[in-house]
């Protein structure tokens, strides 16, 4: 297959979102609607991305970096069409001689599969391909009208200028397009702008490619794979594509999702064998879990690592920056923040751990917490290796737990704490007989005082 590159479209402003936030950043599958299609094409291998935004999209921008630190961007200010936009993008491809496929930003469920077979008929022969969808709902989309044997696309047709019949049609454009880098050169810059909006199509290719003689290849997918996102509803239908082609792949690859239309997954989830998932949990970014590892219901998980042979939950929340070791358990509403809790440790029911090491098989009795936050920074606290955490109890970080220590339960802990030693920091007990029966008497008496007095 010959190079690849790609110019994304995503200069749109997106007004039917009303939102003051660009539609290509809205999020659908844990990543930005243009964050998707950019991974795409790094994906697919390309060796040139190209993006064109709006004046002023400096957002736009640094996403689409976030993901391709090299991708050029191109300005295009005012918007003057599809046809121009590419044009504002075809500088940052001086000197490159293979096949351009030109995508949209603002739809991100296009398959890697469907790009490389565009891709492909470009280096097969073709001198442009069109991708098409066969509609069930065709009112709205321009009509691809194809050769006798169906193989090319001879125009594109708008829906407000089919005839009759045309709209009997159900073959649709998607916008998307791959060329050969050399004709689109040559057939860009013969695009006019007579119309009524005074702008420049990039459809009206089709027309001057078949009129140069150079062949017009039609690819087709299936519609739910070019949905594309200019409302909140959309946005929801995207989502849900997202998350059913993500539950598939996650049960494909050997875990058990108990309800899988109640787990909600991200673009860059990563999932061991194994792995057991029961309803109600939702994984944002950047999480990957081990083999073995049971996530119990209601649990929410972002920016974190977990490792084989986890039990995690129910109702417990990992923050970014926390790390779970090999056959950790944390319990029922836990809550972990940028933490690495080590082999065999065990942080228990409704205790928070954050800014902290757990040493391997420290167990951190219930209701515990670490005090990481002073009012204006955060601190560290480390708990060692076999250490015991005795329930309501709090750790004042700065603070260290030596390996084999104790804090008794209720304790409030400023100092370190030595290895191996017993930290107690609570008021002494004490005990008083007879007490409860002196003040229940004393109680009574002042009762029936208060009776006669009213």
């Amino acid at each position: 297959m010959k190079e690849i590159a790609c110019i994304v479209l995503a200069a749109g402003m997106g007004t039917r979102m009303r939102s003051r936030l660009p539609k290509v950043l809205h999020r659908a599958g844990g990543r930005t609607l243009v964050g998707h299609v950019v991974c795409a094409a790094r994906d697919l291998g390309a060796s040139r991305i190209a993006a064109v935004v709006g004046d002023g999209a400096s957002a736009i921008e640094a996403e689409i970096k976030s993901h391709v630190p090299g991708a050029q961007i191109a300005i295009q200010s005012p918007a003057r069409g599809t046809g121009d936009a590419v044009a504002k993008a075809l500088p940052a491809l001086d000197g490159f001689e293979g096949t351009v496929l030109v995508l949209f930003g603002a739809d991100p469920l296009m398959r890697q599969q469907t790009l490389a077979t565009m891709a492909q008929t470009v280096t097969a022969g073709a001198g442009m391909a069109v991708l098409g969808f066969n509609a069930v709902d065709p009112t709205g989309y321009g009509r691809l009208l194809t050769s006798e044997d169906g193989q090319g696309v001879l125009a594109i047709r708008e829906h407000a200028d089919c005839s009759q019949a045309e709209r009997a049609i159900t073959l649709c454009n998607s916008g998307v397009m791959a060329f050969d880098a050399n004709l689109l050169r040559t057939l860009l810059p013969k695009i006019g702008n007579d119309n009524a909006k005074g702008e420049y199509y990039l459809t009206d290719i089709v027309a001057l490619a078949n009129q140069a003689g150079s062949k017009v290849a039609l690819v087709t997918c299936p519609e739910n794979e070019i949905q594309g996102v200019n409302t909140r509803a959309e946005l929801a239908a995207v989502e849900a594509e997202f998350q059913r082609r993500y539950r598939h792949k996650a049960m494909e690859e050997g875990a058990t999702l108990v309800a899988p239309e109640t787990v909600f997954l991200s673009a860059d989830t990563v999932i061991g064998t194994d792995v057991i998932i029961e309803p109600h949990v939702v994984i944002g970014d950047n999480v990957r879990i081990g083999n073995d590892t049971v996530i119990h219901s209601f649990c929410h998980i972002e920016n974190a690592v977990i490792g084989e042979a986890v039990e995690l939950g129910p109702y417990a929340r990992i923050r970014p920056g926390t790390t779970l070791a090999d056959g950790v358990k944390i319990g029922n509403f836990v809550e972990i923040k940028s933490a690495s809790i080590e082999n065999g440790a065990k942080v228990n029911h409704l205790s928070y751990v954050g800014d902290a090491r757990v040493g391997e098989h420290a167990n951190v009795g219930a209701g515990t917490i670490t005090c990481n936050y002073d009012g204006f920074f955060k601190h560290r606290t480390d708990i060692g290796a076999g250490a015991f955490i005795g329930s309501n109890s709090a750790l004042v970080a700065p603070v260290k737990i030596g390996d084999g220590a104790y804090v008794g339960s209720g304790s409030v802990v400023t100092r370190d704490v030595a290895p191996g030693a017993l930290a107690v920091a609570r008021g002494r007990q004490e005990n008083r007989d007879g007490w409860a029966a002196r003040y229940n008497k004393m109680q009574g008496d002042r009762k029936k005082t208060a009776g006669k007095e009213e």
